[in-house]
C-alpha cells in the first residue's frame, strides 16, 4: 500500500498536490495519506483512507517540520511510501526505516522544508527515486542528469476546474496564492489597467507584505478575498478575464529566491477553467504556459509588460476565448491526475535503484 504524507491540512498548493495525487491513486490502489495535525484521527474520502497522526513534535519549532514515532507504524503497513518533502525530519526517518526493512521509498519537493540531517549530508540516496513536479525542480535539484530523477509534473481535477458556458466572462483579472513576497502580487497591482478589477484570492503570509499590498491597492479596484472554498475558487477562475501568477525571484525588499514556484498550481487550475492565463518567465511556469498559446510569458519585475498583455486579451475578447480554450485542451493533454499516478505507479514497479 503506498502511504504519502505532508503537512498538516489539504491548505496551499503542496498539501492539495499530495492529497489529490493520493485520491486519485486510490482509484487505482489501495492507499493511505499520512499527514499530522493537533489530534489522531481516520477517515475516508471516497476509496483514500486517511490516517492523522495527532498532537506531533515540531522539530526546533518548526511549524512545517512535525514528527512523530506514530509514523513508524504506519511504514510498518505498507509496501511503497512516497514523501512529499524531502529535507524534513520526518521523510529521513521514513527513508532509514524503509531502507532498513527492504521497502521501496520515493520522494517529491513541494518546497519547503525544515532543520533536518540532510542540511549537513546529502540524503538523496537514501530514496529509491525522486520524483519531481517539473523540470525545474529537477534542474534545481542538482538531479538534472541523475538516473533515479524523473519527472511526473502536476495534474488538476479536470471535472470539477472546467468551464461553463451559462458563467459570464468578466472584466476581472484574477490571482490566486499565498500573499507572500515572492509571489509579486505588488507588481501586478502597479499593473492593473484603471479600467479593471483585480481579485486577489489567498491567505496573508507576512504582514508587511500585506500591508504594503493593501496600500499599493488604495484607489483601485481591488478586492482581498482570504476565505474562498473551491466552489467559490472554480467560479473566480470562470469569471475572469485572466488569471495571473506574476512570481518572481527578486521580491520588492531585495530578497532572492531560486524557487518562487516549482509547478505553478493556480495556472493549471484557471486553464482548466478555459481561462487564459499571465506567468512571469521564472521557474518553472514556462513549462506550462505556451507563449501566445494558451497565455503570455512576461519578463518578472516588469509591471508595464504585465499591463500591456492583460490589457491585450480585455480589448480582444474573441481571441482570449480561441486562448481560454487551448489552455483547457494543454491541461487535458498534459496535466491530469491519472496521467500522474500513472507515471508514479510506473515508477514505483520499475525496480530499485541501488
Amino acid at each position: 500500500m503506498p502511504a504519502l504524507f505532508g503537512e498538516d491540512g489539504v491548505v496551499g498548493g503542496a498539501e492539495r498536490y499530495a492529497f489529490e495525487l493520493a485520491r486519485n491513486m486510490a482509484e487505482i490502489t489501495p492507499t493511505r495519506l499520512v499527514t499530522f495535525g493537533r489530534r489522531d484521527a481516520s477517515f475516508t474520502e471516497g476509496r483514500l483512507d486517511i490516517r492523522v497522526v495527532g498532537n506531533p513534535l515540531f522539530v526546533r519549532g518548526q511549524p512545517n517540520n512535525p514528527v512523530s514515532l506514530e509514523l513508524l507504524r504506519e511504514l510498518r503497513e505498507s509496501e511503497v511510501v512516497h514523501c512529499h518533502q524531502q529535507h524534513v525530519v520526518a521523510s529521513s526517518l521514513a527513508a532509514l526505516f524503509c531502507r532498513s526493512t527492504g521497502r521501496r521509498i520515493f520522494v517529491t519537493d513541494l518546497g519547503g522544508g525544515g532543520w533536518d540531517i540532510s542540511g549537513y549530508l546529502s540524503t538523496d540516496r537514501w530514496y529509491h527515486g525522486h520524483l519531481h513536479i517539473s523540470e525545474y525542480s529537477r534542474k534545481i535539484s542538482g538531479h538534472a542528469r541523475k538516473m533515479r530523477a524523473e519527472v511526473i509534473s502536476g495534474g488538476v481535477d479536470t471535472s470539477k476546474f472546467c468551464p461553463d458556458e451559462t458563467v459570464a466572462r468578466e472584466g476581472i483579472v484574477l490571482f490566486v496564492g499565498r500573499l507572500m513576497p515572492h509571489k509579486g502580487v505588488n507588481d501586478l497591482i502597479n499593473a492593473l489597467p484603471s479600467e479593471l478589477k483585480l481579485e486577489i484570492i489567498g491567505q496573508a503570509y507576512d504582514s508587511r507584505f500585506y500591508g504594503d499590498l493593501k496600500r499599493l491597492a488604495e484607489g483601485k479596484r481591488i478586492v482581498f478575498r482570504h476565505n474562498c472554498g473551491d466552489g467559490d475558487l472554480v467560479q473566480a477562475y470562470r469569471r475572469a478575464l485572466c488569471v495571473v501568477l506574476p512570481s518572481v525571484y527578486r521580491t520588492i525588499y531585495g530578497q532572492e529566491t531560486e524557487i518562487p514556484e516549482l509547478l505553478g498550481q493556480t495556472l493549471l487550475e484557471g486553464m482548466a477553467c478555459g481561462t487564459p492565463v499571465i506567468c512571469t518567465d521564472v521557474a518553472s511556469m514556462p513549462e506550462i504556459v505556451e507563449e501566445g498559446v494558451t497565455g503570455f510569458v512576461v519578463p518578472p519585475n516588469n509591471p508595464s509588460a504585465l499591463g500591456e498583455r492583460i490589457r491585450w486579451l480585455s480589448e480582444h475578447p474573441a481571441d482570449a476565448d480561441g486562448i481560454g480554450k487551448a489552455a483547457r485542451r494543454s491541461v487535458l493533454d498534459r496535466f491530469t491526475w491519472p496521467q500522474v499516478v500513472r507515471r508514479c505507479l510506473d515508477i514505483y514497479g520499475a525496480g530499485i535503484s541501488k
